[in-house]
């Protein structure tokens, strides 16, 4: 398999940390029905068979679920990720069976989830059909699953929204109401800009906030994110905004409307937590040969 950038800056440490944990929470004392039914020396030839198509994601973690268990796993990927690939075969496993048989279901479990992400991805970018909005997830992730699920969405062909709280300022309603309104939000954010080289983002729920933000004397935001903004005032918003600041919407977009923003001008980000909240997993076995 051939290597890519989407593992450029992948944490692969934290990675390992987690796929121990999940063995751990999965095998736990030993795998008794394996134990007591596999000799323990038998050996297996089997293939991964995808069973819908999709987009594959995932494959690096894959091996890195066997190679903890058993790295005299041999896997010989028909596919690479970001791949579009049909149904059938798109690896074959060979190894100590019950090893196989240890890692099967972790191993499926996160391939078929980011597998699921990066299709879905896929679709609303084609949907899109716009290279200049691109696509954002959001941190409506599954808890300890975030870092797989993100890098899922950039196979997909989506970028990344920050990872977590520590590494963006971003402003969302709960910490404008809890700081007395947007005015006194923006002169908070005025001394922050200069202490700080993390970028800002200030939700805004309306245009009459919006105007707040626009015509504050210092700009102190990096990225406006229009919440639940209808279509006519998107419009409104991106001439109010004029080009001093990026613009990101958000809120109930999906593959069925996505379409509809194709030809706002103006728009660098749509974000959507649906791409890792409510993904469906893709359909993928491991059969055995013998």
């Amino acid at each position: 398999m051939r290597k890519s950038n989407y593992y450029k800056y992948f944490d692969f440490e934290t990675a390992q940390k987690l796929i121990l944990f999940a063995l751990k929470e999965d095998i736990g004392s030993g795998d008794v029905t394996s134990e007591y039914l596999i000799p323990e020396e038998k050996k297996t030839r089997g293939i991964l068979v995808l069973k819908e198509k999709a987009i594959i994601a995932g494959l690096r973690i894959f091996k890195m679920v066997y190679d903890k268990v058993d790295p005299a796993i041999k896997i010989n990927f028909k596919v690479q990720d970001g791949d579009f690939a049909e149904k059938g075969i798109i690896a074959e496993i060979e190894g100590n069976t019950r090893s196989i048989l240890k890692a099967e279901r972790l191993s499926l479990n996160i391939l078929q989830r980011m597998c699921g992400i990066a299709t879905y991805t896929r679709e609303l970018v084609k949907k899109l059909n716009n290279s200049k909005i691109k696509i954002l997830d959001t941190r409506k992730t599954t808890p300890n699953f975030r870092l797989f699920e993100k890098l899922a969405v950039r196979i997909g062909g989506g970028l990344n929204h920050r990872f977590g709280l520590y590494d963006m300022v971003l402003v969302k309603d709960n910490h404008i109401e809890a700081n007395g309104g947007i005015l006194n939000t923006m002169k908070k954010l005025k001394r922050i800009k200069l202490k700080t080289n993390l970028k800002i983002e200030l939700e805004v729920k309306n245009l009459n906030e919006l105007k707040e933000v626009c015509n504050f004397p210092v700009k102190t935001v990096d990225v406006v994110m229009l919440d639940n903004f209808k279509i006519s005032d998107i419009t409104k918003a991106v001439d109010l905004i004029n080009g001093k600041f990026k613009i990101e919407i958000s809120g109930g977009i999906n593959s069925k409307n996505i379409s509809k923003y194709t030809d706002i001008f103006g728009i660098n980000y749509i974000s959507l937590g649906a791409l890792t909240h409510s993904v469906k997993s893709i359909d993928i076995s491991i059969d055995f040969l013998n």
